[in-house]
């Protein structure tokens, strides 16, 4: 794909990843990625932000062609979908310097072996202008590694977001024209990889506050000409309460857990609670992590192996730990056949949660009268947590 013209002397280029279903080993891609490169043409200077994953190379050298000169090559982020294509851009342009925070810089180095005299490195809140253009480096650690920064082009008003406000979609849409399907996927973004530094990302939204923002412009999907809704979208996700809602991940072997997720689940609707229900044997692991952004509770369904949790349970609670989700509550309900140490070992994985650990609910084979009348009692003291604390 050629660039795009995104204003005067602003463009769009990168590549459009239409088969990648997996990011690094782990995170699902079901509408497959881009890698978004902007280049920034002032009158004086030009300044390339960012790069490509280096197996698509050869897309953005393409787009390269035409472009005389490189001054500067900006990068928010040094993992490689983002700056793994600066040295071939440095080949190119041996007298570019790479414009980076100090901590980008030492990584960088480490990297992808970019020798240190190749940098500029930018202090917190420090411009750099091009000329009739000017730009705004603004540190955002921990969005989503320790190094990064985004830019600020003050003439146009336009974010250049890195990783911040991203979502993984392929399209041919330069700018976002379905609301809802961006939203779902900046959802599901979020979750997987910026979730676990709220309180930092809470920080660094402070910090964005003070510039006028008209436009954002994301390292991966579709650019925002509309960004107020994204920005409120995250006020939510970061700073918003729990919702009145259950996030119940199960797996049942022989029926017996899954009888007690279905009484659970049906209670909770009487009580007004909504109940999303994920089944690790067949769910997208990114359809989870979606959910625990708003979960109030969550409610681990799990029947016990050799003595232990069931290993698709105790990955959806290894998640769950390192995802850290604003949830209040946690409870675990399943079946054993002979013993076990299934909510001991369960209750040990879970030490980044700050949550109310609520009476679990084990039984024996199949779930008698009694074990059901329990179930409900579970989520009879849900519902009445979730009131008590204003979840909605």
């Amino acid at each position: 794909m050629q660039k795009r013209k995104i204003m005067e002397n602003i463009y769009w280029m990168g590549a459009i990843d239409w088969d990648r279903r997996l990011f690094d080993s782990l995170i699902p891609l079901p509408d497959g990625t881009s890698y978004n490169v902007y280049l920034v043409q002032g009158s004086d200077k030009t300044a390339l932000l960012d790069t490509v994953d280096p197996p698509m190379a050869g897309e953005l050298l393409a787009q390269l062609a035409d472009v005389k000169k490189v001054d500067y090559i900006v990068s928010h982020h040094a993992e490689q979908d983002h700056s793994g294509t600066i040295p071939l851009v440095l080949e190119r342009y041996p007298d570019a310097k790479v414009v980076a925070t100090p901590k980008a810089k030492g990584m960088l180095m480490d990297i992808l072996d970019i020798p240190e005299s190749a940098f500029v490195t930018v202090g917190d809140g420090e411009t750099l202008s091009l000329g009739d253009k000017t730009l705004k480096f603004i540190h955002t650690p921990w969005v989503h590694w320790p190094e990064t920064m985004v830019t600020y082009l003050a003439e146009d008003k336009i974010l250049f977001s890195c990783d911040f406000y991203g979502s993984h979609i392929a399209t041919t849409d330069l700018f976002v024209t379905d609301q809802g399907r961006v939203h779902e996927a900046a959802k599901r973004y979020f979750a997987e990889i910026m979730m676990p530094f709220r309180t930092i990302i809470a920080k660094n939204m402070e910090k964005l506050k003070a510039h006028e923002i008209g436009m954002i412009a994301p390292s991966h999907g579709q650019i925002y000409d509309r960004p107020a809704w994204i920005l409120e979208a995250y006020q939510d996700w970061v700073n918003g309460a729990p919702h009145n809602v259950v996030v119940l991940p199960f797996v049942s072997m022989h029926g017996s857990t899954r009888q007690m997720v279905d009484r659970l689940t049906a209670a909770l609707v009487e009580q007004g609670v909504r109940v999303e229900l994920f089944n690790l044997a067949v769910t997208d692991i990114g359809k989870l992590a979606m959910a625990l952004v708003d979960a109030g509770t969550i409610v681990v369904g799990v029947p016990t192996v050799l003595a232990g949790p069931h290993p698709l349970a105790a990955y959806a609670t290894l998640l769950a730990n390192a995802l850290r989700p604003k949830a209040k509550f946690l409870s675990i309900i399943g079946s054993y056949g002979w013993g076990g140490k299934t909510v001991e070992t369960l209750a040990g994985m879970i030490p980044n949660l700050k949550v109310e650990v609520l009476d679990p609910v084990l039984c024996k084979g199949v779930p008698a009268a009694s074990d059901f009348q329990l179930i409900d009692q579970l989520a009879a003291a849900i519902a009445r947590k979730h009131e008590e604390n204003g979840l909605r």
